[in-house]
């Protein structure tokens, strides 16, 4: 079975290149381009992973992380952000609002897939 990312980030060259990199590892991607959007799209359907920016109009990534976790069917679901943010606080910030792991962009194709591999289960 494919397993399914949600991609979430206000930059469409960033949506490509995190899509192709997941789509050539096999996985299959939906996109959304802040967090309001993501959030609309969130509608029952299996998402094994979600990768979200932190700064992006509307609905912010820490925002749109604390929405995720009240939702029943997302509650558990790993979110792993993915942001140009490096400061100490806001990794705390989003770790105390449930993400699994923090990537600093520009990240590098392996390094992003190894999160996502520890992260999804078989």
């Amino acid at each position: 079975m494919t397993k399914t990312i949600l991609v979430v980030d206000d930059s469409a060259s960033v949506r490509q290149v995190v899509g192709l990199t997941l789509r050539g590892a096999g996985y299959t991607v939906i996109e959304a381009a802040d967090g309001e959007a993501a959030l609309a799209q969130l509608t029952g359907q299996r998402v094994h992973l979600i990768l979200s920016d932190v700064n992006m109009p509307r609905l912010d990534g820490i925002g749109f992380l604390k929405a995720v976790k009240q939702l029943p069917a997302y509650r558990f679901t790993p979110v792993v952000m993915l942001t140009t943010e490096s400061q100490e606080e806001r990794k705390r910030e989003g770790q105390i609002a449930g993400a699994k792991a923090w990537i600093v962009k520009p990240f590098q194709p392996a390094q992003l897939l190894s999160a996502i591999a520890r992260l999804v289960m078989p």
